[in-house]
């Protein structure tokens, strides 16, 4: 028994000692060493900060921190140049231009002359198609010169331009995947990148659907859809909070008329089974106002406004300055938003040679400047501004420079090429202002 209890003391002290060890040993190693802790996972926000197997440059991850930091700074103290972005001014804009290096070849810079639809008119004027660098599809020449609209150098330069004239909201021209307008190609493709690059410069994005082939309130839902379930969740997607507190996109439909108003009724009325509207994809559809007699048929299509597009005072009812406030009391009395579209001036005979009488001059920025102020004067919703870069027109407010060539081209000297800009910045801070002093 004395035997039995010695071997039993010896074996409790060894025992003790054993487990003694192996605290001690436990205690000496790292959280990530013992079998007994749970896995370390890294903090996902510093991941690119993590080094990655068979790196062999342990200081690359700190340069590449660096010179992330340096490049956001750099953005910050750019936008910091810049006026506030207003949400309420927007302007057209177009992505369908192309050149050989990004496209493979000249794209609408090329535009041919359009021939007038009398024969006998047609024959006493020029046709055929222009031919760049030097000769192209405008009566002015950009300042960055005959440009492709996939160039993302090119999208960052519009974008400081954009913020320079403190425009909030580009609304692009689209056409659905596949489709294009009758000089272009497919644009779609790139919509991703200039929602990226107008996001670094706090611009909003908005889509001008264009009369595509075939276009019904069946493939108008369709398309709606489309846009709003690939774009619609990206930071820039353009969308305006409603009387009703609803946030919705904003969709400006150029030539709606061209679709009678039952067929908009069945997409825009409440009542109809296949409508839009309460669903995810409704939206605030903004019909364009050419005639008198489309502001009825608006009404009974199931639009949210209107918007007059032509940057041509007198062309057409809805671009005549002097209608615009019985339009406001229209929209006012029907619930609707109005956004008349002003612009710099128009020309198009580069493209549209027999067009003359539809030109308005510049007059060096008081023809622009008398259209935003007969804007504010009928208090609108929004301003839209045509165009900033519609260059067969001549609408555009982008840069344009002194060119000379075998082909004459107009300019804005005496002004210098940011002019337009500039006058676009001091009218976005006045209707700023008034836009307040309306709430008060």
């Amino acid at each position: 028994m004395a035997r039995f209890r010695r071997k039993s003391c010896i074996a409790l002290l060894a025992l003790i000692l054993l487990a003694l060890v192996i605290t001690l040993v436990l205690k000496a190693l790292s959280p990530e060493d013992s079998p007994f802790s749970g896995p370390v996972f890294p903090d996902r926000k510093n991941d690119d900060q993590i080094p990655r197997e068979n790196d062999n440059k342990p200081h690359q991850f700190k340069m590449s921190n660096a010179a992330k930091s340096d490049k956001d700074e750099e953005l910050e103290a750019t936008l910091r140049r810049f006026p506030p972005p207003n949400y309420y001014v927007h302007t057209f804009y177009y992505t369908w231009f192309g050149n050989p290096k990004f496209d493979g070849k000249y794209i609408h810079w090329d535009h041919p002359q359009l021939p007038h639809w009398d024969f006998k008119v047609a024959h006493g004027y020029p046709q055929g198609r222009h031919s760049p660098p030097d000769d192209i599809g405008s009566n002015f020449y950009p300042s960055l010169g005959a440009y492709s609209s996939k160039d993302p150098s090119i999208i960052e330069d519009h974008m400081q331009q954009l913020r320079t004239a403190a425009i909030g909201v580009i609304s692009v021209s689209w056409y659905p995947p596949g489709l294009k307008d009758d000089n272009g190609e497919p644009t779609d493709d790139f919509v991703p990148l200039l929602l990226e690059v107008a996001h670094k410069y706090h611009i909003k994005v908005a889509f001008h659907i264009e009369p595509y082939k075939d276009r019904d309130e069946v493939n108008m839902f369709s398309n709606v859809k489309y846009i709003i379930d690939r774009y619609g969740e990206h930071p820039a997607f353009f969308k305006y909070r409603t009387n009703t507190g609803k946030l919705l996109p904003l969709f400006y439909v150029y030539d709606s008329y061209l679709m009678n108003s039952e067929q908009w009724a069945k997409l825009l009325k409440h009542t109809e089974t296949n409508s839009i509207r309460d669903t995810p994809y409704d939206a605030i559809f903004i019909a364009l106002l050419v005639e008198e007699k489309h502001k009825r048929d608006i009404v009974t299509a199931g639009f949210d406004g209107v918007y007059t597009y032509f940057a041509t005072n007198g062309f057409s009812y809805g671009s005549t300055q002097r209608n615009w406030d019985s339009i406001k009391a229209f929209c006012i009395d029907n619930n609707l938003i109005f956004i008349p579209s002003v612009g710099p001036g128009y020309i198009d005979t580069s493209i549209r040679p027999w067009n003359l009488q539809n030109t308005r001059n510049r007059i060096n920025g008081k023809y622009y400047e008398t259209s935003l102020s007969a804007a504010l004067e009928a208090r609108p919703d929004f301003i839209s501004i045509t165009s900033f870069n519609e260059w067969h027109e001549g609408t555009q407010i982008e840069m344009a420079i002194p060119k000379t060539s075998q082909t004459v081209y107009l300019d804005y000297l005496p002004n210098k090429p940011a002019i337009y800009l500039e006058i676009t910045r001091k009218w976005a801070a006045i209707f700023g202002g008034e836009r307040r002093r309306w709430q008060e």
